[in-house]
């Protein structure tokens, strides 16, 4: 599999990478990734699939959350997580940091698929806020 490199700026290639992680796994974590994949694409039509640090990243105006992939567990990293609600209690992990929250899903869990889709929404929301308040100070300060 091909790991970071010039690729991770082409959306298109960004996507083929995904997929081809999905697909070596071969195992209940591939499965899982692809089911996590296929609810925050679903949640906004404007999120970019990106391929960095070696794992999926998907991005609305600055990162969502990530989708790291370990021996026990298929973790989905919010980037901005500590500043969601999050009333479904999804966040199971990270949850000492100042910034970011994460999912740990383990082999067999049921994806909480609208819990899921809400977050990843209230994420867009939030990073939606965050270029409006850089608009709102830069058209200040012109």
């Amino acid at each position: 599999m091909k790991k970071s490199g010039p690729a991770e700026d082409n959306t298109d290639s960004a996507s083929q990478l995904i997929d081809e992680r999905i697909n070596e796994l071969g195992d209940w974590r591939g499965e899982t990734l692809g089911r996590i994949r296929a609810v925050v694409l679903k949640a906004d039509p404007g999120i970019v699939e990106e391929w960095k640090w070696g794992v999926p990243v998907w991005s609305h105006n600055g990162i969502i959350s990530t989708g790291e992939v370990y021996k026990s567990a298929v973790k989905m990293t919010f980037a901005k997580g500590a500043s969601l609600e999050d009333p479904k209690g999804l966040f199971n992990s990270s949850l000492d940091g100042n910034t970011r929250r994460a999912i740990d899903f383990r082999e067999g869990v049921k994806i909480d698929e609208a819990g899921l889709k809400a977050l990843v929404r209230a994420a867009v929301a939030l990073n939606a806020s965050a270029v409006a308040t850089r608009a709102r100070k830069k058209t200040k300060g012109a």
